[in-house]
């Protein structure tokens, strides 16, 4: 999948509003109540990631999860990034605080 080009990254971005482009990646932190909580989240991420063959970079700062996804092998930001994002979202509102 080809990375995707700063208008389609923009476009991308409309969809997900809680995200932001940094540095080349797609990045988010989520904050939740409590240590358990974030990493039931982690969790989470991870079964959706191994589904979809597409890692984030994962930060643990007790109840703050920040993730940053990019195709590294296409050497930017690609559709996988966002879909991954975009299911990431689902699991966020099932635990997340604030």
């Amino acid at each position: 999948m080809p990375a995707l080009s700063p208008h389609e990254v923009s476009a991308h971005l409309a969809a997900l509003p809680n995200w932001q482009v940094v540095n080349g990646e797609l990045i988010r932190t989520f904050k939740f109540e409590d240590f358990r909580a974030a990493m039931r989240f982690v969790n989470g991420v991870a079964e959706l990631a191994e589904a979809a063959n597409h890692h984030p970079d994962i930060d643990i700062r007790y109840n703050k999860v920040t993730l940053k996804l990019v195709t590294h092998d296409e050497g930017g930001l690609t559709g996988r990034d966002f879909s991954l994002a975009a299911a990431v979202e689902g699991l966020s509102s099932l635990a997340q605080v604030g």
